[in-house]
């Protein structure tokens, strides 16, 4: 067994961004950006956790989206949700976030749902479907409104 020697300076509670201001310094002024201090984050899950260091930011994954007929490839940050997924699939598609179902391992996924948290990892395939209720519901409108167009065309023709 190895023990290793620390300070327990280093083990103090940094202050949070928010509260950057009321610490005294927010960053420039309190000894070079935390020198000896560890700094916290809250992960999307509510655990706390040492922010880590090197990362330019979020890490960014690529998802293929499969529509049935067709493949979309699609880079987004590993700890966005479903529904920000649903959004930039709109963008994609033309389908709508509440025209959308995603799924993943089987089973449809709520927009709350979080990639990471799901075990979406770089480079894994979700299913995207039309909610059917809603195309059934597209489907009679356009319907409706063609047999409207249909019946209110009456010939100008008098004899």
């Amino acid at each position: 067994m190895i023990k290793l020697r620390y300070s327990k300076r280093l083990f103090k509670r940094s202050c949070s961004s928010s509260k950057a201001a009321a610490c005294g310094g927010g960053g420039g002024g309190g000894g070079g950006g935390g020198a000896g201090e560890i700094e916290w984050e809250v992960r999307p899950g509510g655990m706390l956790v040492q922010k880590r260091e090197g990362r330019g930011g979020e890490e960014v994954i690529l998802v293929r989206v499969s529509t049935g007929f067709s493949w979309h490839d699609v880079s987004i940050g590993a700890t966005c949700t479903f529904g920000e997924l649903k959004v930039m699939l709109s963008m994609v598609t033309g389908l709508e976030p509440r025209e959308q179902r995603l799924l993943f391992r089987g089973k449809e996924r709520e927009d709350t749902d979080h990639l990471h948290m799901v075990g979406v990892r770089d480079k894994d395939k979700v299913l995207l479907l039309e909610d059917p209720a809603l195309k059934d519901m597209k489907l009679r409108a356009a319907l409706a409104t063609a047999q409207a167009l249909h019946s209110s065309c009456q010939p100008f023709i008098q004899v």
